[in-house]
């Protein structure tokens, strides 16, 4: 990476525990303003505490986060609210509210103190439900779509934020393949407006579409490299015990499982 890059996000020396269980040791690990990063690696690894201490919503015993140097925590929890779009795994909800009205709620950072939405705050919904495909649910109520159809909702309310960065766990759960592409063309499309993405992603070909990967085990950041690097996806394999391997295809890289041959009938 061009070291003149600026970076949105950084993560110094970050140590976390979760009761007495350690899930963060010694993590520093960098995020490049207008990219988008993919945080990969086994179950247990760190990885959805990692975007979690990014977001300011877990604090570290140890170590800090920068946002464009600036300490995440020392900014107000509005502009943090404003500046980075939260998206995480089972977020909660009441399945009682309008779609509409849960994409608005994204829109809350930037309204003033009981002040009803405005032009824009509706526009920005608008805008968001129409590009996870969503608007014609906008009167539905949560509880009556399916695990997918929810999952888009909840991207489309961190869409509406219009945050500067956007940190998502998993946003991929429950997507069928169309879906996924569709989310995969609308982060191209953030990071082609100057956004930068941050993702946990279980889907290792779906990460490996970002620009950057940061590659974690056992609570520590082992590897951060291009994903185009073939250093980068040698890491990869070796983390997943080289049951898996990278290949190119039609110009992508394509991971599919390396079967052994002892286990040949």
């Amino acid at each position: 990476m061009n070291t003149s890059t600026r970076m949105a996000l950084r993560a110094q020396g970050l140590h976390v525990s979760l009761g007495r269980r350690p899930v963060l040791q010694d993590v520093n690990a960098t995020f490049a303003a207008g990219r988008w990063t993919s945080i990969v690696g086994p179950n247990g690894a760190g990885k959805s505490s990692l975007l979690k201490v990014l977001a300011g919503v877990l604090p570290a015993a140890q170590g800090q986060v920068f946002w464009f140097d600036q300490p995440v925590q020392a900014m107000h929890r509005r502009a943090r609210a404003q500046q980075l779009a939260w998206l995480g795994q089972s977020e909660a909800a009441s399945d009682d509210v309008r779609v509409w009205d849960v994409v608005m709620l994204g829109r809350l950072p930037h309204q003033d103190w009981l002040a009803g939405p405005s032009a824009q705050d509706h526009a920005e919904v608008m805008r968001a439900l129409h590009a996870t495909q969503s608007w014609d649910w906008r009167e539905r109520r949560l509880g009556a779509l399916s695990g997918g159809e929810r999952q888009r909702v909840l991207l489309a309310r961190a869409l509406a934020v219009q945050a500067q960065v956007l940190l998502m766990d998993e946003p991929l759960a429950n997507l069928d393949p169309p879906y996924q592409v569709d989310w995969l063309q609308q982060m191209r499309a953030l990071v082609a407006e100057g956004k930068t993405v941050v993702s946990v992603l279980h889907e290792i070909g779906m990460a490996l579409q970002a620009d950057e990967l940061v590659l974690m085990q056992a609570g520590r950041v082992v590897f951060q490299g291009a994903c185009a690097q073939a250093a980068t996806h040698r890491a990869v394999e070796a983390v997943f015990e080289h049951r898996i391997a990278i290949h190119a295809v039609a110009q992508q890289w394509v991971v599919v499982p390396h079967l052994s041959s002892q286990g040949a009938v």
